[in-house]
Parts: structure tokens; sequence; C-alpha cells
């Protein structure tokens, strides 16, 4: 088990390898959302060990953790704006 990232996955976003499931992903189900983490294991179909590895690099890279987030919300945000602006003018 090992924390990757690559621009071709996930837009770069550290993961765990061979799968798609985001370090940010498994963080968010346990650090906000309350869940254990043998829960998100199971949930994910994942090792123990890969959530607590995944963890452990959220905390250790908590800036780029913070960073990633913050692109996120930008992007979603450019996305919602742009699917309420019509394209052309309606007449």
């Amino acid at each position: 088990m090992t924390i990757v990232a690559g621009e071709d996955i996930l837009s770069g976003e550290p993961r765990i390898e061979g799968t798609r499931i985001g370090v940010r992903h498994i963080a968010g189900k346990v650090v906000s959302g309350g869940q254990t983490p043998a829960y998100v294991a199971d949930q994910y179909d994942i090792s123990l060990a890969s959530v607590y590895e995944a963890l452990s690099y959220y905390y250790a890279n908590i800036e780029e953790m913070r960073a990633f987030e913050q692109e996120n919300a930008e992007a979603f945000e450019r996305v919602r704006n742009d699917a309420l602006q019509p394209k052309e003018p309606v007449s």
C-alpha cells in the first residue's frame, strides 16, 4: 500500500495506489463525516491499514490537502456559476 499521485487520475490528488480512492475522500469520511476507519475500509473495500495510511498522509500534508480542497471548491463554484448562466441571450 502506497499513497501515489498522477495527473491522469483524480487530477493529481494523492490516492491509494491501485485505486481511485483519494486521501481527501477517506479523510472526509473519517474526519468530517465522523465515520470510523473500520467502517470506511469496509465501505471502500480496502484494508484498514490503507485507511490509516491515507489519514497519516492527510495529516502529514495538511497544507497540500487544504490547497486541493480549496481548488476543488473553486472549481465547483465555477461550474455552478457557468451552469446558471445561459450561453446565449434568450429571445
